[in-house]
């Protein structure tokens, strides 16, 4: 076989404008090891990088193409969309003369979006459907032409060391964050798990050693990284804690899994979380609050522990086999507060965040009612929520919800659901986590323009919108001067009120267009006297600086 190679990332596995920023996934490093254990160096493409220049692939036109695509999750994407089905297709027609393989979740099945099926299909233009584990999958097909592949810890945790390299061939690069895969499995498998879920198709929990997480963020240090997050895991308050439907949490592993990957890097600059089974905590309340709490004691703060909830409706609950009811999310959102809202460098450590789906078997119009109620009583409580997930049913065949479901039957009621919470839950909640006169440290510009829009490094990370044109991946530290219903409008800092074109002026807190105009026609200001008496005080006072444009 050819020494060269391509492996073409074409996945994304969280909804990027909710989720995490660029992100280079377990499955392309483990499949770039795998290569590097036959003496083959891959060359790394996104997507993105394809559509922006279709030539590219020209430069690749013969040896081994390995692609990963699919979804898992619905969502809208911002910074980094996955391909298509007819991109996929498209992209293995253009490599003809190459081995073309493809692998990944379009193993479970494709749909374009929620509130559709996932159906499996055959994948024109490519020559095998690598199934299992993608790297395991590519291994088999290496060694002796089968496609399909078994997971194990044991042989996977060599090619993620040996394929962390691959992130230096990322767009984005050093800007991406890491996930590390902690558990495959789910421990509620025995009894089907949620009905839409794909994780039970793994079967009970194998849990990652310590020593092979710890290895693989020190060979991703090694060759640049420094962000990351424990992920890819439907509870992490479950690691290592063995069987059982919801197995009390080990604080001390907990513990020891952070403290160890701090030690493999450390100048890391991003350690974050993602799922929280609401009824682990629930049910173990003291052992996930110690558990909680060794993850404040090593994380870095903005992190956001994702929680299922999925719906308030205790009916759609049981049909589901749902892993909480109402009164147990509530109960896991106090604690969660408790252990990690204390505020550093201005923003909570860590808060809860809420996923629902619509689309459920036994969904009423009343299901909706129900979700707006839970809501507003978490809005009433004064805890704090970093973001809420609203997302349609995507159900892939094996599934009970594949079979069993509402999907297409409440359109008006999600579309009012969804603005409601927008206007009634987010935009205020928002408000209470990034008050006015935050600082954003390290925000990263994702998308340039009059209006430029960026975000920090994390788990679900505020999106920024900042009322100037700055060039993509410029990085700065930004106040918060507004709130939309999803993102805030930010300025640079310190806020320069003598540079400040017209149009961000008006943005300080406190100024209107007419008085932003008179600042801008008395301009240069000698300080900030000279600013109160045309416009008086404003929540960022301490922020604002006057240095003339000449002397920048």
């Amino acid at each position: 076989m050819s020494a060269d190679a391509v492996i073409i990332d074409g996945y994304v596995d969280e909804p990027a404008c909710l989720g995490v920023p660029p992100y280079i996934s377990p499955y392309i490093r483990t499949i770039a090891g795998v290569l590097e254990s036959y003496s083959i160096t891959p060359r790394y493409l996104t997507i993105d990088q394809i559509r922006a220049d279709p030539g590219i692939l020209t430069s690749v036109s013969h040896g081994l193409a390995v692609m990963v695509a699919g979804v898992t999750v619905p969502g809208r994407y911002l910074g980094g969309t996955p391909a298509s089905l007819t991109e996929i297709q498209q992209i293995g027609s253009r490599l003809r003369g190459m081995d073309r393989l493809v692998a990944g979740p379009i193993g479970f099945g494709y749909s374009p979006g929620g509130g559709e099926k996932a159906t499996r299909q055959a994948i024109s233009g490519f020559d095998h459907l690598l199934t299992g584990s993608p790297a395991e999958a590519l291994d088999a097909y290496l060694s002796g032409g089968k496609t399909h592949g078994a997971h194990s810890y044991a042989r996977s945790d060599p090619w993620a060391v040996a394929g962390s390299g691959i992130i230096r061939q990322h767009p984005s690069f050093p800007h991406i964050m890491c996930e590390m895969e902690s558990a495959r499995g789910c421990a509620r498998s025995m009894t089907g798990g949620c009905s839409f879920c794909t994780e039970p198709f793994y079967g009970p929990p194998r849990y990652r050693s310590i020593g092979g997480i710890a290895a693989e963020v020190s060979a991703l240090h090694g060759a640049g990284a420094r962000h990351f997050r424990i992920g890819r895991q439907p509870d992490l308050l479950s690691y290592g804690a063995g069987h059982g439907e919801f197995p009390q949490p080990r604080p001390d592993l907990i513990g020891e899994l952070f403290r160890e990957v701090r030690a493999a890097a450390p100048d890391l600059r991003t350690l974050h979380i993602d799922n929280i089974n609401p009824g682990t905590l629930a049910r173990h309340e003291e052992a996930g609050r110690l558990a909680l709490q060794e993850i404040v004691r090593y994380h870095t703060p903005g992190d956001v522990a994702a929680l299922g909830m999925e719906t308030a409706d205790p009916v759609v609950i049981q049909r589901n086999n749902l892993k909480a009811g109402p009164g147990e999310v509530m109960r896991a959102v106090t604690i969660i507060n408790e252990a990690g809202g204390e505020r550093s460098d201005g923003i909570p450590g860590l808060l809860p965040g809420l996923n629902f789906i619509t689309g459920l078997a036994g969904e009423t119009k009343a299901t909706f009612r129900k979700n707006e109620q839970f809501l507003a009583r978490v809005l009433a409580s004064g805890l704090l929520v970093r973001r809420v997930n609203i997302r349609q049913l995507m159900p892939f065949e094996g599934t009970l919800a594949y079979t069993d479901n509402a999907l297409g039957r409440h359109a008006p009621q999600f579309r009012a659901f969804k603005e409601n919470v927008r206007k009634n839950f987010d935009l205020p909640m928002l408000r209470q986590v990034f008050p006015v006169g935050t600082i954003l440290r390290d925000i990263i510009i994702e998308e340039e323009g009059p209006l430029s829009f960026g975000r920090q490094m994390g788990s679900y990370p505020i999106l920024a919108g900042i009322p100037l044109h700055l060039v993509k991946r410029t990085i700065l530290d930004a106040v918060v001067v507004d709130h939309g219903m999803r993102s805030i409008t930010a300025l640079p800092v310190p806020v320069n009120v003598n540079s400040l074109p017209l149009p961000a002026l008006k943005w300080i807190p406190g100024l209107n267009a007419t008085t932003a105009a008179k600042i801008a026609g008395a301009r240069p200001l000698a300080g900030p006297g000279a600013f109160r008496s045309i416009a008086g005080t404003t929540p960022i006072d301490h922020l604002l600086a006057f240095t003339s444009p000449s002397a920048q």
